[in-house]
């Protein structure tokens, strides 16, 4: 075992510092329901939180008016096309709610890594990106880690209204068309709470985990 057992992270989830971000480290990491959260002048540090944000696809909140954008916007749903452009999206500053925010947790080792892990070639444990795009142009998307149906989402960003929702409400489609029931979405966020994302304990989210792990 690369790691200790979850149940002896801090109270804020810290569990391990030091590592690297090789597919052997991301695997186990995942498959045990931690994830890496670079701090710029700290070693790598790995966190598995007492409360996990949750999506349940029978609790996704889609109101009238996305729903309308969602018609009127021409958006494109596509899979896996272009992953080097959403993970460095993500990455890149932006504006949410008016206030100017960057992901800088997506460091260029974190982009390289998971660049390398989405072509890997192993369905069983891979990089996944979902794109919405408009007139041919990529204006959103996410990015994160499937393994088996379990999916864990690492970030989002849009360039138009509502296209990183649109890109979030085609990957549940496609993961309950493989019999999936929700997604781990790691951190509570205003955004993600506005849709429906709850918490739930870490023993309640270990067990959903181990259970979707076995389904393909």
């Amino acid at each position: 075992m690369l790691f200790p057992p979850v149940d002896q992270a801090d109270e804020d989830g810290l569990l391990a510092v030091g590592g690297d971000l090789s597919p052997q480290f991301l695997r186990e990491a995942y498959s045990n329901g931690i994830f890496p959260w670079p701090v710029e002048g700290y070693p790598l540090l790995w966190f598995a939180p007492p409360q996990r944000a949750i999506l349940f696809f029978d609790e996704l909140k889609i109101n009238r008016r996305l729903g309308r954008t969602f018609r009127a916007s021409n958006f494109q749903a596509r899979f896996d096309t272009d992953f080097d452009s959403v993970i460095q999206a993500c990455a890149a500053p932006r504006h949410v709610d008016g206030e100017l925010e960057c992901g800088t947790w997506i460091t260029p080792q974190m982009q390289a890594a998971y660049k390398n892990l989405h072509r890997s070639g192993d369905e069983s444990f891979r990089a996944r990106s979902v794109e919405t795009w408009q007139n041919d142009e990529l204006v959103g998307g996410l990015y994160g880690v499937q393994i088996g149906q379990y999916f864990c989402g690492e970030s989002m960003f849009h360039r138009a209204p509502d296209a990183s929702k649109f890109a979030l409400v085609a990957l549940v489609e496609n993961l309950k068309s493989r019999g999936a029931s929700w997604l781990d979405v790691e951190m509570p966020t205003p955004h993600f709470t506005a849709l429906g994302a709850r918490q739930i304990a870490r023993p309640e989210f270990m067990q959903m985990l181990r259970e979707s792990q076995k389904r393909e």
